[in-house]
């Protein structure tokens, strides 16, 4: 049986840290600001003291403000039409996906209004059975194992079955340890018990 491969999307099938990272993040504490009635510097302090303490801004927000709305949230903070001004791939990124075998599945912390943007603006939905988005996993982010267990399910997959591929180490300990088998996608030569494959570039795999 062929593995089916997870994979996250940001900072891993697209450089987000050139373009998208930034106006995610400027946009987040824009929301916070006009919502929470706060000066830029509070809530850009509150913006990073919730993703420090919780993992993601907006359990922070669930947690703390159930006034609010995590949809628009979400929404807000992913203002497409800025997004797709600019689309920085990976480096050969259509050809490592094509000659994977096996299903792909997208699994990110965004929602999926703007999982299926990229995925289209880079041009590779073709190569993606699923999508598996903060908003379809019940607001549960990566690296909580709910979120883990809930894609599996909808995909009607086994974590033995399955290579996930993240820039992220803490994800890749959630995956490890539910049995998944692990690619760290990073700059640098270190490696970690929780990866079971290291590579510096996308086009390694």
């Amino acid at each position: 049986m062929q593995s089916t491969w997870i994979f996250d999307l940001d900072n891993t099938l697209h450089n987000a840290s050139q373009h998208a990272f930034p106006i995610i993040d400027a946009s987040m504490t824009t929301w916070l600001q006009d919502n929470l009635q706060l000066n830029h510097s509070q809530a850009n302090h509150l913006r990073q003291d919730y993703w420090r303490r919780y993992g993601a801004t907006m359990l922070g927000l669930i947690r703390h403000h159930s006034h609010l709305n995590p949809h628009h949230f979400l929404a807000a903070c992913h203002p497409l039409a800025q997004l797709l001004t600019e689309i920085h791939p990976m480096p050969q990124l259509k050809t490592t996906l094509q000659r994977l075998p096996g299903q792909k599945i997208l699994f990110t912390n965004g929602p999926i209004a703007y999982a299926r943007a990229m995925l289209s603006a880079l041009d590779i939905d073709r190569y993606f059975s699923g999508i598996a988005a903060i908003d379809t996993l019940r607001l549960t982010p990566k690296p909580i194992p709910k979120a883990y267990h809930q894609m599996l399910r909808q995909f009607k997959l086994s974590a033995k079955d399955c290579i996930m591929v993240e820039d992220s180490i803490d994800n890749l300990v959630t995956a490890k340890k539910i049995g998944m088998q692990t690619v760290w996608l990073r700059s640098g030569m270190r490696g970690h018990p929780a990866a079971d494959r290291c590579i510096s570039h996308l086009k390694q795999l």
